[in-house]
């Protein structure tokens, strides 16, 4: 059979469902053999980046890996940056491009460039198939480095020429295989350390929104009460009305959440990523007995040097842990400081859920009501931009993977494209991206792919007339900022133009009843929030003279 043709089947016996992308003429060998497939389909997409943010999601939300094209030179280049987030993110993707013929590599020849190279710095594993007798290993390879833990992005790259020869090579079979644990000795130890506690604390990173690890911290949690603290993309690892959860840390300025780690003498680090909350941040001083739980030995860091290790499956390793806290369920913690944290922060969330205000609506109430008509399983992304920092601090989750907000790399441009790829997972849930007006520009082009696969998703702009955030930082660190205000279009014509529906909500009560509307509709809508951040400095003020509730 032809190459190509292996390729595709190689990539049927892997599982795959989706390939998003941008194809060209030097993956055209490919995509012909991919249209005789039944099993994998191909949503072409506005933009290559587009189409990497698809494949981002579709990993976040199921862990299995969705395929993103390009063809050589500019298509390669503009995966590059859906295919970084993804990698810093730690979610499994599988880059594919096309390349020109092997024998005009190694010299200037039009549109060639060294692409392995360049998706080597943002990937767990990059290469190209010189030989179509390799396909079935390199594919193999690659879904399995993609999807091992921590997962990430890969890259293969397959050249016009290659992909036309003849082969009798057959794919291989994907063999499952089991994580390694943390032996019992470590575990053991790390228990004895954490019953010795006064004040514990849970610090829970991205690694604990996998499905069995979430589940065996709610079980943990509800067999010591120890509190839970979770980072940006930690939402929902356990459940927001459990009284074991204290919300979201990763503001880079103290905030309530702080007091319980601070607090804190253990701090029990699960599934951890310093990229997203570095340690400096609330172990500067060291004081405190950190215990790492990952699939990953801990990063080396002289703010987070941990005495204990527990390297290893994390569901596996808080199993044991749930063990012996069922056989040995005496603990004398002190829960005043994350029962009182609680408390404060429940205020915080609630400040103004009752807000009647016209023009502008604060990004609080907009949250609140946000939380009211999603259900537990309905699914928000958030993009990058001011907004996120509310969102981060302001939207809890009942349920993982509930809540995507991209706090590794941090692409703008990431929620639209997301919102697209969710709605192909789940269609039957309520999907809401949440956007500026600086963000959702930057991929407005797959307005058209959603319209064309008519998704059934709600998006809402902030629109501020400036790049936000960067106002807010630099207002924080100068006392001024820089011109950063730009135009926008007349959004609900541009909904129109596209065939999506259209609102703009100004008036603070009128948002519930405007996103119940919205998410009715059978397809596509826009809504426009004109956002009140003068709430951005407020918030700067007071989390500057934030004070202990104990």
């Amino acid at each position: 059979m032809k190459a190509s043709d292996l390729f595709v089947k190689c990539l049927e016996e892997e599982g795959i469902e989706y390939i998003f992308g941008v194809p060209g003429e030097e993956n055209a060998d490919f995509m012909v053999s991919l249209e005789k497939s039944d099993k994998i389909k191909f949503i072409l997409t506005r933009h290559e980046q587009g189409a990497a943010f698809m494949a981002e999601i579709y990993g976040r939300l199921t862990g299995n890996v969705a395929g993103c094209l390009g063809t050589l030179g500019p298509g390669a280049t503009n995966l590059i940056t859906g295919v970084a987030d993804s990698n810093m993110d730690h979610a499994p993707l599988l880059a594919l491009t096309g390349q020109g013929s092997s024998q005009r590599l190694h010299k200037e020849s039009h549109q060639i460039m060294d692409v392995v190279k360049m998706f080597e710095p943002v990937t767990k594993w990059a290469t190209t198939v010189l030989h179509p007798d390799n396909i079935p290993e390199i594919i193999r390879k690659a879904i399995r480095v993609a999807r091992s833990e921590k997962p990430g992005a890969v890259h293969i790259e397959l050249p016009e020429d290659i992909a036309k020869l003849q082969t009798i090579t057959k794919p291989l079979k994907p063999q499952r295989f089991r994580r390694a644990v943390t032996d019992d000795k470590i575990i053991n130890q790390a228990f004895e350390i954490l019953k010795n506690a006064k004040h514990p604390v849970i610090l829970a990173g991205n690694g604990c929104i996998r499905r069995r690890a979430s589940k065996q911290l709610r079980l943990f949690c509800e067999k010591t009460g120890i509190g839970v603290i979770n980072t940006f993309m930690a939402k929902g690892c356990v459940d927001m009305d459990a009284d074991y959860c204290m919300y979201t840390i990763g503001l880079q300025s103290r905030d309530v959440v702080a007091c319980a780690l601070e607090a804190a003498d253990v701090v029990l680090a699960l599934g951890y990523d310093m990229v997203e909350y570095h340690p400096n941040l609330w172990n500067k001083e060291g004081k405190r007995h950190i215990i790492h739980a990952d699939f990953l030995p801990a990063e080396i860091d002289s703010d987070y040097h941990p005495e204990t290790e527990l390297v290893g499956d994390l569901a596996h390793t808080l199993w044991m842990l749930n063990t012996r806290a069922a056989a040995n369920g005496n603990f004398n913690f002190d829960h005043s400081h994350q029962a009182a944290t609680r408390r404060s922060m429940q205020n915080e969330l609630a400040m103004h859920k009752d807000d009647d205000t016209q023009g502008t609506i604060r990004p609080q109430k907009v949250l609140w009501d946000c939380r009211q008509v999603m259900g537990p399983e309905d699914i928000l992304l958030s993009d990058v931009g001011a907004h996120k920092m509310w969102i981060a601090r302001h939207y809890q989750c009942h349920e993982p993977n509930t809540c995507l907000i991209p706090n590794g790399f941090c692409s703008m441009g990431f929620a639209l494209p997301g919102a697209i790829s969710a709605s192909l997972v789940y269609p039957d849930k309520r999907i809401l991206s949440i956007s500026g007006d600086a963000g959702y520009l930057m991929n407005v082009q797959e307005m058209e792919t959603a319209r064309r696969l008519n998704s059934n998703i709600v998006t809402m702009i902030w629109e501020d007339n400036m790049y936000g955030l960067i106002a807010w930082k630099q207002q924080n660190e100068f006392g001024k900022h820089t011109d950063l205000s730009f135009g926008n279009p007349d959004w609900l014509k541009l909904a129109e133009s596209f065939g999506w529906f259209g609102h703009k909500v100004e008036n603070s009560k009128d948002l519930v009843d405007t996103l119940e509307t919205a998410f009715n509709e059978k397809g596509p809508s826009l809504v426009v929030i004109p956002i009140d951040y003068r709430e951005n400095m407020i918030l700067t003020e007071r989390l500057g003279n934030i004070a202990c509730p104990i």
